[in-house]
Formats: structure tokens, C-alpha cells, sequence
């Protein structure tokens, strides 16, 4: 890593958690993610969801022609499978064999986005864990509970003591990424976990708590689930994402909704944080003391844990600053646009991609 008063080299990151969505809005926003990341773990839930070895191939060709064509050979998708009731463990295993599915999700019923088709009872996919944890195929879990009578800033929290404790007990030698964690609890939980438990952390959990999204009014654009939580929460994610401790890389779970989704009478959850991700870590490593750290969190700590080569290129940040639009209207095709308002929107970051304008 070069590191200087006005430069930043690191070795070409990944991300571990994004949401590239299909269709119209995966034109969109695919080279958002393609221009700083080698690789992406890509989430499921489409509608119908990802369930099947020949779903992801095709979902992943999707990817591939959506792409700016000098960026085809410069980025990898990486599939994983939408883990239902019903789901077959030979199913994922044969996409495992067949590097198809690198991991796959769990999301519980109704937890977020499209997860509807999700899992009620962690003990139904009992024999798909334990294919799981036999060929050392990831678990990546959205952690949280849905019962409304738990109070949502304590979902997660509850989730990790009735669900992933047990779970981790029932199945040692599963590798398990608790993503995008929001809480102290959380934290502390995967630093004192094992060494096959891991967790992704957000940048917008690393800049924003909850008071974010009531500042002036509703903010519907700093609502995603899990919800930002108290100050302390954000504190003690900042201070373990600068850590340097293997066990938390870095996944944006970026997820993007168009403008009228998110200012509706319901609105949608999700941040679209993409277009400027990587200088949005870069400045909380800057303001934690911490930018010698940002290379393992980025390029190193993801690809060790799942096993796979680091990468071989890198990027350059100049700090010169991003000047953030307030709105951004993207191509989604030859005849039409969408409108989506990017992480970090009207504001002024530090750092800059070299060459790579986030359009």
C-alpha cells in the first residue's frame, strides 16, 4: 500500500455485499460497482428469487451484458443462492462443485426486501446447513428477527442470542457471515466467535446513526434495514471496521431504489451507496487514523476468509475530494433514465477515485 499526503494505492477491492437488483435498474448501477471492485458477492432476491443453478448462470450473463464492455473482463460476479424451506441440498451443492453459487442467504421471512420467500424455521433447513458446513459452502445471514413485538433497534441483538448462538452450536464448522452488522453487540460477538464466523460492515453504518434519518424531517433515503442504531452502535462498528481484525471486510450492501419508491407512503429500505463507496471508506479510515488499515478491510480480509486469490490490480484514491450530485439520473437502457439519490448526496468526501468518474 502506497500511502502519501495526497495519494492512496491499495490492491483492487471486493465487495461482499451488494444489491445490483435486474432489469432496467441493473443497467443502471452495475458500473458503479464494476469501476472500483473486482469482484461482488451479489444478493438473491430478485423476484422470483435465485433458487436454482440454472437461475444464477442466467442472472449472472445478465450482469455480464449490462456491463460497459471494457469492464466485462475486469469484473466478477459472484453468485449466490436464496435459501427458501423448500430448497434442495443438492442443488446447492452441485452449483458449490460447479463454482456457480459461491455462497448462499439467508434472509428470514420478511426481514427485508423480497424476502418474503425467505426462512420461518432455521430447523426446516436443517439438512441444507449441514451440506453447507460438509463442502465448507459460506451461510450469509441478514440477522435479524421479524417478530413486531420485538422493538426494531433490538432485532438484531435478539437474533444473534435466540438464532445465530444456537445455530453456531448446532453446526461448528460452518463458515457464517453475519452482513451488514449495525451493533455493538454484534461486534463483540463475532471478535469473541470463532474462527469460521465473520461480518460485513456498511459505510453507511459507519457515518450515519439513527438520528439521520430524522434530521429536518423523515429522511426516507437513510432508511435501509437493519435500521442505523444509537451512537455508541456506530462508534464501536467504526472502531472495528479500523480494527485490523480479519474477522470484518467490507460490504456496502448497497441497494438501490428509484425515487418514488423510496417517497412513498411505504417507502422501500435501502442506501445506494456505490457510485462513491470506496471514498466513503477511505474517509472514516482517515478520521479513525487508520488509512494503512483500509487495504486489508478492502482487498485482503474478504478474499482470505472465502477462500479465494487476493487481487492483482489495484486503484489509486487522490485526496482532491468527490463533489456528491444530490440526484443522480442514470441510463437504464437505450431509451431511458432512472433517478437515484446516492449515498453521502450533496456533500463533499475527501478522497477521489484516479480516473474513474462514479457515472
Amino acid at each position: 500500500m502506497s500511502d502519501t499526503s495526497r495519494t492512496l494505492t491499495i490492491r483492487r477491492p471486493d465487495d461482499w455485499h451488494v444489491h445490483l437488483r435486474d432489469g432496467a435498474m441493473l443497467q443502471a448501477v452495475v458500473d458503479h460497482t464494476a469501476r472500483q471492485f473486482a469482484r461482488a458477492i451479489v444478493m438473491p432476491n430478485l423476484k422470483p428469487p435465485i433458487t436454482s443453478v440454472d437461475q444464477a448462470r442466467s442472472y449472472r450473463e445478465r450482469i455480464l451484458q449490462a456491463l460497459r464492455p471494457e469492464r466485462r473482463d475486469r469484473f466478477t460476479p459472484l453468485m449466490t443462492a436464496y435459501l427458501t424451506e423448500t430448497i434442495a441440498a443438492q442443488e446447492l451443492e452441485r452449483g458449490f462443485t460447479e463454482k456457480v453459487f459461491t455462497a448462499a442467504k439467508l434472509y428470514p421471512a420478511g426481514a427485508t426486501t423480497n424476502s418474503d420467500a425467505g426462512v420461518r424455521d432455521l430447523k426446516a433447513i436443517t439438512p441444507v446447513l449441514e451440506t453447507m458446513e460438509r463442502i465448507g459452502m459460506p451461510l450469509l445471514i441478514h440477522g435479524e428477527v421479524t417478530d413486531p413485538g420485538i422493538d426494531i433497534f433490538d432485532r438484531e441483538a435478539v437474533f444473534i442470542e435466540q438464532h445465530l448462538e444456537p445455530l453456531l452450536r448446532r453446526h461448528p464448522a460452518l463458515k457464517v457471515v453475519l452482513e451488514h452488522i449495525t451493533t455493538a453487540d454484534a461486534a463483540d460477538f463475532v471478535t469473541s466467535g470463532p474462527a469460521n464466523l465473520a461480518a460485513t460492515i456498511t459505510p453507511h453504518h459507519l457515518h450515519i446513526n439513527r438520528n439521520a434519518m430524522f434530521l429536518g424531517g423523515l429522511r426516507p433515503d437513510f432508511y435501509c434495514l437493519p435500521v442505523a442504531k444509537r451512537e455508541r452502535h456506530r462508534l464501536a462498528l467504526r472502531a472495528a471496521a479500523t480494527s485490523g481484525n480479519p474477522k470484518f471486510f467490507l460490504g456496502t450492501d448497497s441497494a438501490p431504489h428509484p425515487r418514488g419508491a423510496k417517497e412513498s407512503a411505504c417507502g422501500c429500505a435501502g442506501i445506494y451507496n456505490a457510485p462513491y463507496a470506496i471514498e466513503s471508506y477511505a474517509q472514516v479510515f482517515e478520521q479513525e487514523g487508520a488509512l494503512e488499515r483500509l487495504e486489508g478491510f478492502a482487498s485482503v480480509f474478504g478474499p482470505r476468509f472465502y477462500g479465494l486469490p487476493l487481487n492483482k490490480g489495484s486503484i489509486t484514491l487522490i485526496r482532491d475530494g468527490s463533489e456528491v450530485p444530490a440526484l443522480m439520473e442514470l441510463s437504464a437502457g437505450a431509451d431511458s433514465t432512472t433517478l437515484l439519490v446516492p449515498f453521502h448526496a450533496g456533500e463533499d468526501l475527501n478522497w477521489r477515485l484516479e480516473d474513474s468518474p462514479a457515472s
